[in-house]
């Protein structure tokens, strides 16, 4: 079987600290730096493109798109060697075109790029104190210039091209702003810096002429040619008050959220110091940013200021919305796959724990917390999570948009953590202990001890039978959940082991760690290593198939392997991370390969088989589509819902309401028109016919002034025939005269041409017989110089084909260049088209809206009249009502002395209402030392309850060891009822013996029977001597046997009674703490009780002031002495109660104090607590 290919289809990570690390390559395609490539990404289609990097590359350090945006140049590290690559990116996958590398470059990295206007240029700096500017001509991977960049100190420095002509370079960094022109095949500065150096952080182009820097003290310097034009100096820019109330509000609403990142943003040296780290030009200007979330816009003037700040744009102004999912930004400790739900869990060192959807390439759920995250598992059905913090270990419920703690165990510092397959057990590492929990109970079913070093990974069997664990002391240990004993175990010290794999059926185990191999481990014993040839295996993973094996190293690569191993470098190996690989999971459907690493990105790899097709699962699987959700918040969206639905009812009937309002008024409306335009109409009527009658007039008239026209236009042309027939005859006399003039001329011109023709023939002659001589000179310098044209021919043949080399590939370029502008200019052209359509469109209806605008003037006019006369009957009833103004300002005079004695009484409430807020804050003070004193009670019962959890610890001793002596009892049972057996048979053995030599006897008178019964009793009674000697010891052991019984009973009976007199006591004892700790809850309960009757009746105080307030300043004739009496009674007999109250607990409190304080002087006795003397308290009770 071949080994399977994985391709990246998503990448959630960002690489930081790369020059230009994000642009643009579409409105709705990104690239940016991530892993140890670069990352295309759509931001609506959510579809990923990875351009992996060269081969053993350490990441990307700098990277420029060209501006025709169709080639990426990337610099990288490569094998601690510094790589310059230029890709071209096109529809499909982005293809490699050249390398660019020089002999006479010095091993640098690149810190900065820029493509040249047509694409043809490449400008690479590298990083001070000793950079250098170089410019290559990448096509053809030639090196046309260097020269030596001389800074004071390392730091950020940037590269760019003029953005109309190839030859200009700009370069900037710490002290130094410099402009090179390339020319003659080398780089020329056209500058000279003057002034003190700067800390240039960038740099943009605003034209030919122009670049815009910015410092690290908040400056933006303007340079024209070379030459300081303008500068001006930006403040730190701090959020306004709305935005910092909206982030405290958000603050205080997330309580899991890290203080710590505030506190260190807080005491930032920033605060005080601007740092413009980014400059873009646009048409109008430019745009900068002096501090975090803050962006400045400049547009250009026609003032001394050149630029003006035009917008102040904020992060939290809805003026910006995030690019992309918040990533991680620490190495990532964790990550697990569902088995219900298209889902993956990472958590990392930046104290964040996400929840990404693989399928849709979406994040899902993200929090931070307090503390840092070191591992995460995933529930199968997707509704829970465990994730180990430097503290605790906690079950989290992953709500629909939060995630919700449910429940905390106190496991510190928890590396390792795994659900069971079925999800009703889970598994945490706890020091050297793993130890396993039920997800139903939350309690301890079992703790596995055995590992003497730091564990690093924990898998389970797919029946969840079986666990497997490893640990960096080269161990590695399968075992039995129904027993909780190893099943079987590896150990080898010298590997430090950092991932383990099972295979489905647990059988194999694959192991890496740090001595460069994977091994592969089954019953009990390494059968197979393959050698990882260079490099360090940090993470592997098994498909659920058990076909293929996947494993992570330490440079970030993935490989791939079928299983059985092989023994050969036969593996795909894939440019991935920049980091070591920390984690990696397959998902159940084998489909997905999922690796997380050091450089805090993330990486979904789509498996397919070698010929290119992908794997197949044996059967389709459908994903849950479940969520959880707190029963407040769909309290709240319900509540929400009802309030939306009413809200809309009484849009609905004010709608209507008003809709019948407009449509009684329009009604009204139309009425009226009909009755002006009805009148309009007769009125028109009348003028057409006044109009038509002026028309028939008018015609008449005309048709007499037109006959007198045409009679005088007749007389006039009869004239101007008569005029024009006497001008011919005059000019046909002159024309005569003038033919005569030029024959005379003709025969003079002639003679002279004859005269001419003989002389010049004989100048000829003598010509042609100087000319012959010089010839023949001259064919001998020709002859010599058509040589010399001939060796000059064949040198411009050569130089002819070079240039025109040269000149096709341009003219290549140039084609293909204004191809694609015809085709922009095609497009815009279309769009235009469409536009003045729709502009068209636009001023049709705009010239209807105007007519319609007209109509709605007259009619205004209309009601404007109406109004006016309104108007002047309103004038009349205010000069009416001003006569009544000026009576009932009479009576407000009187009123405002009545008001005035009301504000004296006010001020005597006033004074009462201090004494009550002074008396108020005195009850507060005792209710905090009450409820000091309540927090100190709790931690006495606190005590107790320890004291009564080892007292069960006792009990539960002895009564194992009465278990134990309850065994030996039966034991020395059993060896009785032996004892007992053997004295039977000795019994019997006797009677036998006594029976045989009775009848010996017998035979006393015939000596050989004698003899021969005799032999017989001692053939078959008497035994050898060892046999005796075995059974005297026998005996002794018997009789030492009896002794140890006999003591063992002694002991027996003392431990039993010394058992139930323990008992007794611990009953009492236990008795008597419960009984404490039920009547200090009650007396809790008294003091709350209390608490909230005081609470309640400073409310009613409170209330009862304002009620007071409000009635005399409604009731402004009632006498004072009717008001106050009530207050000050009521006052003084909540004072009076409240004291009372609060004397007696002050003394019960004291009581109890002195109890404490005698029960820690007397010494502890039998291991039992003193008892309490709670008599008083239960008599003030």
């Amino acid at each position: 079987m071949a080994a399977a290919g994985a391709q990246p289809v998503a990448v959630f990570g960002c690489r930081p600290r790369v020059a230009g690390g994000v642009c643009f390559l579409e409105d709705h395609v990104v690239l940016h730096a991530a892993g140890a490539g670069c990352l295309q990404r759509h931001l609506e289609q959510k579809w990923h493109k990875f351009i992996p990097g060269t081969e053993r590359s350490q990441g990307v350090q700098a990277l420029a798109v060209s501006p025709d945006r169709r080639y990426l140049a990337v610099s990288e590290t490569v094998a601690e060697q510094p790589a310059l690559t230029v890709y071209e990116l096109s529809a499909g996958p982005a293809r490699r075109r050249r390398t660019l590398a020089a002999a006479e470059l010095p091993a640098q990295e690149t810190v900065s790029l820029g493509f040249s206007p047509d694409c043809r240029y490449l400008a690479a700096a590298t990083a001070p104190p000793d950079g250098q500017l170089t410019l290559w001509r990448w096509e053809k991977q030639r090196l046309l210039a260097l020269v030596r960049i001389e800074a004071p100190g390392s730091s950020v420095c940037q590269v760019s091209f003029s953005p109309q002509e190839n030859a200009q370079v700009c370069i900037t960094g710490n002290g130094f702003f410099k402009l090179f022109k390339y020319s003659e095949g080398t780089l020329k500065q056209t500058n000279l810096q003057k002034g003190e150096p700067q800390n240039y952080l960038c740099h943009a182009w605003l034209s030919e002429q122009e670049v815009i820097c910015g410092t690290d003290t908040g400056k933006l310097i303007l340079f024209e040619t070379g030459e300081l034009r303008w500068e001006t100096k930006l403040e730190y820019k701090k959020p306004p008050m709305e935005l910092e109330e909206d982030a405290t509000r958000e603050y205080d609403s997330s309580c899991d959220v890290s203080s710590g990142l505030a506190s260190e943003d807080n005491g930032s040296p920033q605060d005080s110091l601007p740092q413009i780290l980014a400059i873009a030009a646009y048409s109008k200007g430019f745009a900068c940013s002096p501090s975090p979330g803050v962006v400045v816009l400049f547009e250009k003037t026609k003032e001394k200021e050149v630029y003006k700040e035009s917008q102040e744009i904020w992060e939290k102004a809805a003026y910006f919305m995030y690019l992309n999912y918040p990533l991680h930004s620490a190495p990532i400790t964790g990550l697990d796959v569902c088995v219900w739900k298209p889902i993956l869990a990472t958590c990392s060192l930046d104290r964040s724990v996400r929840i990404w959807n693989y399928k849709m390439n979406t994040l899902e759920l993200y929090k931070e917390y307090r503390e840092e995250a070191y591992t995460v598992s995933i529930h199968p059905s997707g509704l829970f999570c465990l994730v180990g913090f430097s503290d605790k270990l906690r079950f989290i419920s992953l709500l629909y948009e939060d995630m919700h703690v449910f429940k905390e165990f106190a496991v510190r510092k928890c590396r390792e953590c795994s659900f069971s397959n079925g999800g009703h057990l889970f598994a945490a590492v706890n020091g050297n202990v793993i130890q396993i929990y039920s997800s139903i109970t939350f309690e301890i079913v079992n703790n596995l001890k055995g590992h003497s070093g730091k564990i690093q990974a924990v898998k389970w069997s797919s029946d969840d039978a079986k666990l497997v664990s490893c640990d960096t002391y080269g161990a590695v240990y399968e075992w039995n959940l129904s027993t909780g004993e190893r099943e079987s175990e590896c150990v080898l010290k010298s590997c430090i082991y950092s991932s383990i794999a099972p295979s489905s059926d647990a059988k194999v185990i694959f192991a890496v760690g740090s001595d460069q191999t994977l091994k592969e481990i089954s019953e009990s014993s390494i059968q197979n290593e393959v050698s990882a040839f260079g490099v360090v295996y940090t993470a592997v993973a098994v498909s659920h198939s058990g076909h293929m094996v996947f494993v992570g190293t330490s440079l970030g690569t993935i490989r791939t392997m079928k299983y059985p191993l092989p023994l050969m470098k036969d593996f795909n190996e894939y440019q991935a991370h920049a980091g070591a690989v920390t984690k990696m999971s397959i998902t159940n459907d084998d489909l997905f390969l999922l690796t997380a690493s050091e450089d805090g990105s993330v990486f979904i790899w789509k498996l397919y088989d070698k010929g290119g097709g992908i794997l197949k699962w044996e059967k389709e699987f459908d994903y849950a589509e479940e969520v959880l959700i707190m029963r407040s918040d769909i309290e709240e969206k319900s509540q929400a819902l009802i309030d939306l639905q009413i809200r809309v009812e009484e849009l609905q009937t004010e709608n209507e309401y008003q809709l019948r309002l407009k449509d009684m008024y329009c009604n009204e409306k139309i009425r009226k028109l009909e009755e002006n335009f009805t009148q309009e109409i007769n009125s028109l009527k009348n003028k057409y016919q006044i109009l038509h009658a002026e028309r028939e007039k008018a015609d008449l008239q005309h048709q007499l002034q037109l006959s007198e026209l045409q009679n005088k236009q007749a007389r006039e042309v009869q004239q101007l025939e008569s005029e024009k027939n006497l001008k011919l005859l005059m000019e046909n006399e002159k024309y005569q005269e003038l033919q005569v003039k030029s024959q005379k001329m003709q025969e003079q011109y002639e003679r002279q041409l004859h005269n001419l023709e003989e002389s010049k023939s004989r100048a000829v002659k003598e010509l042609t017989e100087d000319y012959e001589g010089k010839l023949k000179e001259l064919s001998l310098l020709l002859e010599e110089a058509r040589e010399d044209m001939r060796l000059q021919l064949q040198a411009h043949e050569e130089i002819k084909k070079q240039i025109e080399e040269d000149e096709d590939q341009e003219i290549l370029e140039m084609k293909i260049k204004y191809e694609r502008q015809l085709m922009e200019a095609k497009e815009s052209n279309l769009q235009l088209k469409g536009e003045i359509g729709v502009m068209n469109k636009r001023l049709n209806s705009l010239q209807k809206e105007l007519k319609e605008r007209n109509k709605d003037i007259e009619e205004m006019r209309l009601e404007q009249q109406k109004l006016q006369g309104i108007i002047k009957s309103l004038e009349k009833e205010i000069s009416a009502l001003k006569t009544e103004i000026q009576e009932r300002a009479d009576t407000i005079q009187d009123k405002e002395k009545d008001i005035y004695d009301l504000k004296k009484k006010n001020q005597e409430l006033e004074k009462f209402k201090f004494v009550l807020d002074y008396r108020i804050e005195e009850f507060k003070k005792q209710i905090a030392s009450r409820e000091n004193d309540i927090k100190t009670m709790k931690e006495q019962i606190c005590e107790m309850e320890g004291e009564l959890e080892r007292f069960r610890k006792e009990t539960t001793q002895l009564k194992l060891n009465i278990a134990q002596m309850q065994q030996k009892l039966k034991a020395t049972d059993r060896e009785m009822h032996r004892e007992r057996q053997k004295k039977q048979n000795m019994e019997v053995l006797v009677n036998r013996f006594k029976t045989d030599l009775h009848n010996c006897v017998g035979f006393i008178q015939d000596s050989k029977k004698l003899k021969d019964g005799i032999r017989g009793l001692y053939t078959k009674y008497v035994q050898q001597p060892d046999e005796v000697e075995t059974e005297a010891a026998e005996i002794d052991m018997q009789q030492e046997y009896m002794r140890q019984r006999e003591y063992l009973e002694r002991n027996l009976a003392a431990l039993k009674k010394k058992v139930v007199k323990d008992r007794e006591t611990h009953q009492a004892a236990y008795v008597h703490i419960i009984q404490e700790n039920v009547s200090l809850i009650k007396e809790i309960n008294n003091l709350r009780q209390e608490l909230k009757v005081a609470h309640t009746q400073i409310r009613d105080l409170r209330s009862t002031i304002r009620l007071m307030e409000k009635k005399q300043a409604v009731q402004g004739t009632a006498p004072s002495g009717e008001v106050l009496p009530s207050p000050t009674v009521l006052m003084l007999n909540a004072q009076k109660e409240n004291e009372k109250i609060i004397e007696m607990q002050q003394l019960e409190i004291e009581y109890l104090r002195d109890q404490i304080k005698v029960l820690a002087a007397e010494p502890l006795s039998d291991g039992n607590l003193p008892l309490l003397n709670l008599e008083r308290s239960h008599k003030t009770q």
